[in-house]
C-alpha cells in the first residue's frame, strides 16, 4: 500500500509541479510522500524557486526537514495543491480529515489557483458512494457536547476523536479545535450534508470536499489512473 502511495504522489509531483512555483501542501501519509518528492528534486536541482503552503505543523515540520521553502498564505497563493484523501466518490467529491487537518486544508484548497486541488491515492479509497469512513467535522471546543447533539439529528452516529496518545483527552487541531468523526450510513448528497453540517453554530468546518477537487491520482497494483471531474 505505502508503494502505492509514493507511486501516485510521484506521478502527481512529475506532472504538476514545476520550478517557480508556489505549491499547496497537504497532511497525511501520502501527502507526504509529495513533500519528501519536490524535497529530492529541490535537492538535485531538478526544481528551483519552489514554495509551499503547509497545510498543518506536521506537514511544515516535514518540509523544512527536507528542504522545501515554506510561504504564508498570506504572502502568496498556492498554483496548484496536492493532497490525499479518505474517500474518493463520484465527481470527485472527497472525505477528508483523517489526519487531522481539514479546516486548514480546505482553506488552502479553496484558495488555490487555476491548477486546483490534484487528489493523490491508492486504490482503496474510491468508493461509489461516500460514507464508508467517519465524516470528519471540526468543532469549536466551547459546548462540543451539544454540537454533538446537533450532528446526530443528521442522521449520524457522531463520535469525540481522542488523542492517539493519550485516550483520555481529545484531540486538539492545530487550530486549537475538537474533531468529531461522524459515522453515516451513506451519504447520497454530500452538497446537501455540508450545508447542512455548517448551519450548526459549533461546527466549524467539515470534511466533505466538493467541487474542489480538479483531478485525482489513483494507484492499484495493475497501474496508475488520472480521474478528471
Amino acid at each position: 500500500m505505502e508503494e502505492l502511495k509514493r507511486a501516485a504522489a510521484e506521478r502527481a509531483v512529475a506532472e504538476y509541479v514545476g520550478s517557480g512555483m508556489v505549491l499547496g501542501l497537504g497532511t497525511g501519509s501520502t501527502a507526504a510522500f509529495v513533500v519528501r518528492r519536490v524535497g529530492e528534486l529541490i535537492a538535485g536541482g531538478d526544481l528551483e524557486d519552489v514554495r509551499g503552503v503547509a497545510t498543518s505543523a506536521l506537514t511544515a515540520a516535514l518540509a523544512q526537514e527536507v528542504g522545501v521553502p515554506l510561504v504564508a498564505l498570506s504572502e502568496a497563493r498556492p498554483v496548484v495543491t496536492i493532497d490525499g484523501a479518505d474517500e474518493i466518490g463520484p465527481g470527485l467529491a472527497l472525505i477528508k480529515g483523517g489526519g487531522g487537518s481539514l479546516l486548514r486544508e480546505k482553506i488552502v484548497a479553496h484558495s488555490t489557483g487555476t491548477g486546483g486541488l490534484v487528489v493523490v491515492a491508492d486504490g482503496s479509497k474510491l468508493v461509489d458512494s461516500l460514507g464508508r469512513h467517519p465524516l470528519p467535522v471540526e468543532v469549536e471546543p466551547f459546548g462540543w457536547e451539544s454540537t454533538l447533539e446537533d450532528l446526530a439529528s443528521l442522521g449520524c452516529e457522531p463520535e469525540l476523536r481522542m488523542d492517539r496518545t493519550d485516550q483520555q483527552r481529545p484531540f486538539v487541531t492545530d487550530g486549537g479545535h475538537y474533531t468529531a468523526d461522524c459515522r453515516f450510513a451513506s451519504i447520497l448528497d454530500p452538497a446537501g450534508l455540508e450545508r447542512e453540517v455548517k448551519s450548526i453554530p459549533g461546527a466549524l468546518e467539515c470534511g466533505l470536499f466538493v467541487g474542489l477537487a480538479r483531478t485525482a491520482i489513483v494507484s492499484r497494483p495493475d497501474g496508475t489512473a488520472v480521474i478528471e471531474a
